[in-house]
């Protein structure tokens, strides 16, 4: 048997099974009040502390006088501390009674020992109601974790239930080729681009991309944007510029007037030019919704259009996509083929995901009735 069909059976099970002990073990200390053994509780704790810690200074040979007289008085303050009214305070006076002889040996202990065996067994109704409580709320745990789990495998199978309706087999070069091409051609226009346009051409189109916000490049950092706009050196390419930057001091003076300000401004900001590319303008595979095709390629027709009109040709044909082929059914086939598992696909082709569905469902809903039924205590 699969773990799913066997672990609702086992957690509702288990939980029925804590709940029926733990009301046992709480019907017994109702029986008797839980404040009145808690009491009870104290003053045995109270007695057995006092017997262990005096047993072996009082009995046989180690015994002498004072330590009896203090052995004694402890009894008269441990029942001193003890209600007249606590349960079975009548075994505590016996004991008392018991104790109150000059000399002791063991057997005398043993004595005592069995007259509170009574006043130990009522104890022990707290401490197995406490120890039903817990286990009831490990039960209760166990199978919230497992409704958890059952919730996730619930929203990865729905995920995949909505894909059933996808052609795995449909032809998405139809639309992976267009965009492919695009991406080339981008690419190759922003290395150039990059490559030999002055730095404050460079810096300007950044910032104007700050108007697209579907063209998601990061803002060039105002230092670099201060200084490439209002210093000699911008009129220079980036790549120059960052020649410059390695260049030492000495060196550099030959070049530009300040070579602090450009070391400043350039060499500390090495970082944002190295991971400035194309991706802004690339489209990813698998590609948007027809609707947000529609909206990037918009953005990016007057962002390309920056850079390199010829660009904007292969992402002319890339927008019309949506018009001129089943772009829904082609894209919805990328999204399968591309973020699914070959086993997701597989299920997805055996038919087999309902049916899972339908079964972890019927789990689910039967662990959280269960939940309902048993409340936290």
């Amino acid at each position: 048997m699969s773990t799913s069909e066997s672990a609702p059976t086992d957690l509702v099970t288990e939980i029925e099974r804590r709940a029926q002990e733990l009301d046992a073990a709480q019907e017994r200390v109702d029986e008797y009040g839980e404040a009145e053994l808690q009491e009870l509780a104290d003053a045995y704790e109270a007695w057995m502390e006092m017997l262990d810690r005096f047993q072996d200074q009082v009995t046989g040979d180690d015994g002498d006088i004072q330590t009896i007289v203090a052995f004694q008085s402890r009894i008269d303050e441990v029942m001193g501390e003890i209600s007249d009214d606590t349960l079975r305070y009548e075994i505590f006076e016996e004991c008392d009674e018991y104790l109150q002889q000059k000399w002791f040996s063991d057997s005398d202990f043993e004595h005592v020992y069995e007259q509170l065996e009574p006043v130990g067994e009522l104890v022990e109704l707290l401490e197995n109601r406490n120890e039903a409580r817990e286990a009831y709320r490990e039960a209760r745990k166990d199978l919230s974790f497992r409704c958890d789990e059952l919730a996730a495998e619930l929203d990865d199978l729905e995920r995949l239930a909505a894909l059933s309706d996808a052609d795995l087999d449909a032809p998405t070069e139809r639309i992976r080729e267009p965009i492919e091409s695009y991406n080339d051609a981008v690419t190759e226009s922003f290395r150039e681009f990059y490559r030999e346009e002055s730095a404050r051409t460079v810096v300007t189109f950044l910032e104007q991309m700050g108007w697209y916000p579907l063209v998601e490049f990061e803002s060039p950092p105002p230092e670099i944007t201060e200084y490439i706009r209002n210093d000699p050196p911008g009129t220079e390419p980036v790549p120059k510029l960052l020649e410059y930057s390695s260049y030492s001091r000495s060196k550099l003076s030959h070049y530009v007037d300040d070579p602090e300000r450009l070391i400043r401004a350039v060499d500390h900001h090495r970082a944002y030019f190295d991971k400035l590319d194309a991706d802004a303008l690339r489209i990813d595979w698998p590609p948007p919704t027809a609707d947000e095709l529609r909206w990037l390629c918009q953005e990016l027709t007057s962002a390309v259009n920056r850079i390199d009109s010829s660009a904007v040709e292969p992402l002319r044909t890339v927008r019309a996509l949506p018009r001129e082929t089943d772009y829904e059914r082609l894209r919805n086939s990328a999204v399968v083929t591309g973020e699914l598992s070959d086993e997701e696909r597989r299920r997805l082709k055996s038919g087999s995901v309902e049916a899972e569905l339908e079964e972890i469902r019927a789990e689910y809903e039967r662990l959280e009735e269960a939940l309902s039924e048993f409340p936290e205590r």
